[in-house]
């Protein structure tokens, strides 16, 4: 608790990465604080200024979660970035490939 203000705090994470840099953040919000809180509180934004936050790709532990969800002690919200290329996609291109092994 902060003996200032009389609020409870909890300590998060906050990681996202890209393909050359990945971050970590740890960080304190006050107790009751939303994903979307801990988000914003963790300034991370400030190494990727170019970030667009989808609400339905953040997750807690590889867990998908709304931005509105209540933070516990310890969660490490994890920012997703969408992909590149779609996986099914991937498969039928590579199904349609020659097999070079024959």
């Amino acid at each position: 608790m902060d003996s200032e203000s009389g609020v409870s705090s909890i300590r998060i994470e906050v990681a996202y990465a890209m393909p050359d840099k990945q971050v970590l953040l740890e960080v304190t919000v006050p107790e009751g604080s939303t994903v979307g809180d801990g988000i914003e509180l963790s300034a991370i934004r400030a190494d990727f200024p170019d970030m667009e936050i989808n609400p339905a790709s953040v997750g807690i532990f590889s867990r998908k979660v709304a931005l509105s969800d209540v933070l516990q002690e310890g969660d490490r919200i994890e920012i997703y970035r969408p992909l590149i290329v779609d996986p099914k996609e991937l498969r039928r291109q590579r199904a349609r490939k020659p097999d070079s092994t024959q």
